[in-house]
């Protein structure tokens, strides 16, 4: 099964009406675990009321955070990358939006010419209106689902088949797996609050590879509910050691808000090692008591006569 991209509908808009440039698709776009769906549709971007585009950093669940020790070290003792030319720039604007086009299926629904010339207006001053930026992310929207469905279709079909190979199970909630690794049988399966330390790889149906653990300058150590419904589910079944295959129906993954690297509506296929848990802290009753209730009325003060 080959799954059908479609480009960051957010990331087309903004460079077609020359508002903003966002950064491009990349293999390593999808950050470095699986973030859940909400996050997810945050890290593509999305139109503000007004119509924006937003670009927001790629699904982790986890803030990025700054490098110390020996790889601050090595980050600054990099040389700086030589200035890019104008004309070098352009080329490699012009050449990211023409790939997005072509990789991810919108070619056949395109009209390059006129998309030339809205491209010229933009960069020339015209001056979007709310009608013509609801349009363009309607038309992307709206390409983008169409593709999806035609990617769930598809994923069925491959899931369908791959429920019958040796050595696959299938969970109620539609996960499968295969255990290519049971883990220590002493130890125990981590909670939705404990942090885990993982090895991955990930590919698609088709065994193209869009991201792995090996890749990153940190392990993948995140906690177990900050992750999509297909990983923690997983994790409820896997033991320190153990490593599964996981195929993921588009529902329990990214679903249609997928980041650039991966087509919306695409089963997803990892290769997922549990390396280490780190057991969440006990509450603390007192810390518990003194916890703020999410709608509770604060109490009233006391009465200083009393």
């Amino acid at each position: 099964m080959t799954a059908i991209r479609v480009p960051n509908p957010n990331l087309l808009l903004a460079l077609v009406t020359a508002v903003s440039v966002c950064g491009p698709a990349s293999a390593g776009a999808a950050g470095t675990i699986p973030a859940m769906a909400a996050a997810t549709a945050a890290a593509t971007g999305t139109a503000t009321a007004t119509g924006t585009a937003t670009a927001v950093a790629a699904a982790a669940p986890a803030a990025a955070v700054a490098p110390t020790g020996p790889a601050a070290a090595k980050a600054a003792a990099a040389p700086k990358p030589p200035a890019v030319t104008p004309e070098v720039g352009s080329y490699d604007v012009g050449l990211m939006l023409g790939s997005q086009l072509e990789h991810n299926g919108l070619v056949p629904t395109l009209s390059l010419d006129t998309l030339i010339r809205g491209l010229k207006d933009g960069v020339g001053g015209h001056a979007i209106t709310a009608e013509e930026r609801d349009a363009a992310v309607r038309f992307m929207r709206e390409a983008r689902d169409a593709l999806a469905e035609k990617n769930r279709a598809a994923g069925r079909e491959f899931l369908e088949r791959n429920a019958k190979q040796p050595g696959v199970k299938t969970m109620p909630s539609g996960l499968q797996y295969r255990v290519l690794a049971e883990g220590d049988p002493r130890g125990n399966s981590p909670a939705p609050t404990d942090q885990v330390t993982v090895r991955y790889r990930a590919s698609l149906a088709d065994g193209t590879e869009f991201d792995r653990s090996d890749t990153h300058d940190r392990p993948a150590t995140f906690r177990v509910n900050t992750v999509f419904k297909g990983w923690q589910e997983a994790f409820l079944g896997m033991k320190p050691g153990a490593k599964w295959q996981l195929f993921v129906p588009p529902e329990l993954g990214y679903g249609v808000n997928s980041p650039p690297s991966v087509p919306p509506g695409a089963v997803l296929v990892y290769e997922l090692e549990l390396l280490h848990v780190d057991p969440a802290p006990p509450m603390d009753p007192a810390a518990a008591k003194r916890r703020a209730v999410p709608g509770a009325k604060p109490a009233a003060p006391a009465d200083p006569q009393h």
